[in-house]
């Protein structure tokens, strides 16, 4: 690609494509959610998961960090993650029991480690976790339907979360 006066710009990677794409990231949830069951405070949680939960999940957090649309383009939204947690009331415990052990997977696996990449996928964790965590309990409610789904990128100006373009 060429750029002012004809430099070489390089394009640069959107987190996801940073990590793998969608194959490191099913890679990832399936080695997570293939220990959740033997968690002691994340079995419980996740006791009733669905065959197809591991594929939803890779897809929704693949878009989330700039990746294809795939999960949209099935029919999820943010809204529809987020009221997969209502009345779940979940515990502080859990949320970082779950980011704990998913990023335990993710250097196990070799996801990339540079700060850049990690700052970006545990500001993602965080956040999310914390929005399941809120919608979860007594009162929690799901975004409007219309709500656009999260997008993280490289920490660009006014924070990490990008809104729809």
């Amino acid at each position: 690609m060429s750029g002012v006066d004809g430099e070489e710009v390089r394009r640069v990677p959107t987190p996801a494509e940073w990590a793998g794409g969608l194959p490191a990231f099913e890679r990832l949830f399936a080695e997570f959610y293939g220990r959740v069951p033997n968690d002691p405070v994340l079995a419980p949680v996740f006791a009733g998961m669905s065959a197809d939960h591991v594929r939803h999940v890779s897809r929704f957090v693949t878009e989330v960090m700039g990746g294809p649309g795939e999960y949209t383009a099935e029919g999820g939204s943010h809204a529809a993650m987020v009221s997969r947690h209502l009345g779940r009331n979940l515990t502080q415990e859990q949320r970082r029991r779950w980011v704990t052990l998913l990023l335990e997977c993710a250097d196990e696996l070799g996801v990339p480690d540079d700060p850049e990449f990690r700052s970006t996928l545990v500001a993602y964790l965080e956040w999310g976790t914390r929005i399941a965590v809120l919608n979860s309990g007594p009162g929690g409610a799901p975004p409007p339907a219309d709500a656009p789904m999260p997008r993280w990128g490289w920490g660009e100006v006014g924070g990490p979360y990008l809104p729809p373009e």
